[in-house]
């Protein structure tokens, strides 16, 4: 693979992190700089401002004298964050009740079957694929930046334990089941309505896939 001349950092960081969330680069696996830049065609300098700004997501950890290292998702980071992101996207949903329009509502309702077809046939990765745009498009409706921001930086930190989670038993059917709770409640446009208690199943199937 060899990047365009003109690439700044951000688009080694694009990459870098491309291949974290993809398992190229595995939880816990040292960061070869070497490797790297022989690899991507790159020089040192914007390999490693693309690794300051993968550490300051929460992606690599940096260990002095050692280099970095991709980060490793822990029982404690999940039951810290999932309750945390499960707060901020009930809000989003509360928000999204109050501003979608018909045609938005027709849009999700499209995405949401799309989303029980890859249920039905077990198909994790594009279920997971699916979630995600579900999740985005609610977060762009709610319409409130700050809400995104915060959002977008914990969900970089999810993504590398998603996809093991919804392999829990009893989880996908589960996260099926939430997502339909809460998109009944916009098409409603209920604002008020209570949303799943996910932040704890989360939890608990999530700290079996970390063991």
């Amino acid at each position: 693979m060899r990047l365009v001349p003109n690439s700044l950092h951000d688009e080694v960081a694009a990459t870098l992190r491309e291949q974290i969330f993809d398992g190229t680069l595995a939880p816990g696996s040292f960061v070869d700089e070497a490797a790297l830049c022989e690899r991507l065609s790159i020089s040192r300098t914007p390999l490693r401002e693309a690794l300051k700004v993968l550490t300051a997501e929460g992606l690599l950890r940096h260990e002095p004298r050692r280099g970095c290292f991709v980060r490793e998702v822990t029982e404690r980071d999940l039951d810290e964050i999932f309750p945390v992101i499960a707060l901020l996207e009930g809000r989003c949903a509360y928000e999204a009740a109050r501003n979608a329009s018909d045609a938005e509502l027709h849009e999700l309702d499209a995405l949401h079957e799309r989303l029980v077809r890859h249920a039905k046939a077990r198909r994790i990765n594009d279920y997971y694929a699916t979630n995600h745009i579900i999740h985005e498009a609610i977060i762009t409706l709610a319409d409130n930046k700050w809400l995104a921001q915060v959002i977008g930086d914990l969900r970089k930190i999810l993504k590398l334990a998603r996809l093991q989670q919804l392999h829990a038993p009893g989880r996908l059917d589960q996260s099926l089941s939430e997502h339909l709770a809460v998109f009944a409640a916009l098409k409603a446009r209920d604002s008020e309505a209570p949303t799943p208690p996910c932040a704890r199943t989360c939890c608990a199937s999530a700290r079996r896939c970390a063991k």
